[in-house]
């Protein structure tokens, strides 16, 4: 059954309601997505999953067919600690204590995020295309900067990006993975499609935003709490780029996940941003066997 084929259950949590397609049997696995996408990017990879765990993959809040609060002056019902606390609330929701957490982009954060503030529900920890948003503000580049422009742009002020966005999100949404892609045909036209439908919405316009915000903002400080006071990721925690990808643009990604979590791996890949989408058969190997060792 395909990943847009599974069963749809709605979850409440603190000042959100998360959209979750699960499936599947076995340990619980849950999948998050980033930005501009939703579940659906997990959609190559979920269903081989899905044989051998309880594969559960939201839409974050405010992405997708999830909903999430309204802006707030703190952007707190965005930052990744609020979104990791819906995490928490639907492994609650669906009686698991802990579970394998992958996550990609912004759902990486999310996922980071939840294995410091919440060491005790991650087992197993992949993370997709990402240093810590610590690093990655620290260590900008002009050249880096350009890449990761709409971290800024995002981040400005409301109704600025959300107007501007507005007038023409398709255009936006195509230009931003297109520029993001290592292999331009990797996502096909009915996921893109989906996408974009997706990111028409002004509520979703206005939460990524707040997502961006929340990032500049409240992410920094708690990362920044977490690094002083040497707080480490616990768990087993592997890490997947592609080369031609942002993060590795700015560092080398292991190196940096070294200094945050206590036992680490990589896969390395030749792709851009989006390795579940663009190399999936070698994405589902890494994370099959890494999940496989637990």
């Amino acid at each position: 059954m395909q990943l847009p084929d599974w069963p749809v259950q709605r979850i409440h949590t603190d000042a959100a309601e998360i959209n979750c397609r699960i499936a599947g049997s076995g340990p619980p696995l849950v999948l998050l997505h980033g930005f501009p996408q939703t579940g659906l990017h997990w959609r190559k990879l979920a269903p081989a999953l899905a044989e051998r765990h309880t594969v559960i993959v939201p839409d974050l809040r405010g992405y997708g067919d999830s909903r999430g609060p309204g802006a707030d002056p703190a952007h707190s019902g965005h930052a990744k600690r609020a979104m990791a606390t819906d995490v928490v609330r639907i492994l609650d929701a669906l009686g698991y204590g802990s579970a394998q957490i992958a996550g990609h982009d912004r759902g990486g954060r999310v996922a980071y995020r939840l294995a410091l503030d919440h060491p005790e529900r991650v087992d197993r920890l992949a993370l997709l295309s990402i240093l810590p948003t610590l690093e990655m503000c620290e260590r900008l580049t002009a050249e880096s900067a350009l890449t990761a422009y709409h971290w800024f742009f995002l981040a400005q002020a409301a109704p600025f990006p959300e107007t501007v966005l507005g007038a023409k999100p398709d255009f936006f949404l195509d230009w931003t993975i297109g520029s993001w892609l290592g292999e331009p045909d990797a996502i096909e036209e009915t996921a893109m499609d989906a996408y974009r439908a997706a990111f028409r919405d002004p509520d979703v316009i206005q939460a990524a935003c707040e997502d961006y915000r929340a990032g500049l903002t409240l992410d920094l400080a708690h990362d920044r709490a977490d690094r002083d006071a040497g707080k480490l990721i616990t768990c087993p925690t592997h890490v997947i780029w592609g080369s031609e990808g942002i993060a590795a643009r700015t560092a080398d990604p292991l190196d940096i996940w070294k200094g945050w979590a206590l036992d680490v791996a990589a896969t390395p890949l030749p792709c851009g941003h989006f390795p579940a989408e663009e190399r999936p058969q070698e994405t589902l190997d890494a994370l099959w066997q890494f999940f496989a060792a637990s």
